[in-house]
This record gives structure tokens, C-alpha cells and sequence, in this order.
């Protein structure tokens, strides 16, 4: 997929200017590190430090300011164009995940494509918990999704949706690529789905 060619170098041009622009939109929107703290539950400590460039950005950090200050991710994490000219996709690393925003605007439901490659080796979970509501649908290959005590694998066709505030951390399992769409929103915000039957990761694995 022509998303997957962004130079590291442009990545990490990319991610250096991530701290300023977060900057640049909180004044903008005319509030102090105090109020974004309160509003969003990060510590005043992270946001000067993911200002000052100091703090790698995390996708649930960036999405949670971007709900914060209504605009969309690929206006926190300026991107060149990627993809063929009429596709004009915009595709940023974040960790180990591409992630291209789906979303125009700021306000409501965002929607993302995520694509962990093959490459990326299996990972012990990191759980993270944030302001929201998620729901998640595997296009190809395998996510192991862990959602507080629950630790499970959702093949291609499967979907799950979770309060955020819940402990969370997904990553990819198995062989090949992993693929997968996600959209968040506020609290409340919520795309209801069914069920489907998932299995149990082996904790031997990791």
C-alpha cells in the first residue's frame, strides 16, 4: 500500500512537530495547561512535557486533545500526502502502528484505519486508560485486544467496543500484517454491535 512508503525521516519530522502544534492549538483555543488537565485528565506535567517535545506522543493522548480542542488528529500531527493524488490519504506512525484518520473534523466519532505490519514483534500489554468510548472491527489478521481481566484474540470479521476508561492495550499476534478500523468518540458516543465469539489468548503467549 502506497501509505506504508512514508520515509522514517518524515516521520520523525513529523512527530518533532507535534509539540508545538499542540501548543499552538491550546492557545489558540485560548485555554491554560490547568484547564486542559482538568478537562482531560492528563497532568499538566505530560501536557508541557508533549509541548516541549520532551514526551513521545501516544495515540490516546493525541485523540483525547484532539476531542478536547475539536479539530482532527491530522491537524495535531502534520502529514504529507500519501497514496495515489485522488485518494489524498494521510498516514502517520504512531509506536508501532500506521494509522490513517478516516474523519474530517474535530467534532463527533472519529474514525481510523490501523495497520500493525508483520515486522512489529508481539508485545507484552501496556494498559492505558483515557476519557471515551471505542469500537474496533479487524479487517485481516489477528488482534489481541486486553480489556481489563479479559485478555482475548479477534480474527478478521470480529468487532468489540469498550468504555475507555476501562484499562486497555491491543497489538497484533500471529503471522502477517494486522489490520483494523477504529472509532472513537466522547463518552456516550457509542456504535453498538453484536457480539461475536472470541478466543482466549494463551498466557503462555505473548
Amino acid at each position: 500500500m502506497a501509505f506504508m512508503k512514508i520515509k522514517t525521516r518524515n516521520i520523525a519530522a513529523q512527530i518533532a512537530a507535534v509539540g508545538p502544534r499542540l501548543k499552538a492549538v491550546r492557545i489558540e483555543k485560548g485555554a491554560s495547561l490547568a484547564q486542559v488537565a482538568d478537562l482531560t485528565g492528563i497532568s499538566s506535567s505530560t501536557l508541557s512535557r508533549l509541548e516541549a517535545g520532551l514526551r513521545r506522543p501516544t495515540l490516546e493522548l493525541l485523540l483525547t486533545l484532539a476531542q478536547t480542542y475539536e479539530v482532527s488528529l491530522a491537524e495535531l500531527v502534520p502529514v504529507p500526502d500519501a497514496g495515489q493524488p485522488r485518494n489524498r490519504l494521510r498516514a502517520v506512525q504512531l509506536g508501532d502502528q500506521i494509522i490513517v484518520p478516516l474523519s474530517r473534523g474535530g467534532i463527533g466519532p472519529q474514525a481510523f484505519k490501523h495497520v500493525i505490519p508483520a515486522s512489529v514483534p508481539e508485545r507484552l500489554p501496556e494498559l492505558r486508560v483515557h476519557e471515551g468510548y471505542e469500537w474496533l472491527y479487524v479487517l485481516r489478521g489477528s488482534l489481541r485486544v486486553v480489556l481489563g481481566p479479559h485478555d482475548i484474540v479477534l480474527p478478521a470479521g470480529e468487532a468489540a467496543e469498550f468504555d475507555t476508561r476501562t484499562p486497555h492495550w491491543f497489538g497484533r499476534v500471529g503471522d502477517g500484517d494486522v489490520e483494523f478500523l477504529s472509532l472513537f468518540g466522547k463518552q456516550g458516543e457509542r456504535v453498538h454491535v453484536r457480539a461475536a465469539p472470541a478466543r482466549r489468548h494463551k498466557s503462555g503467549t505473548r
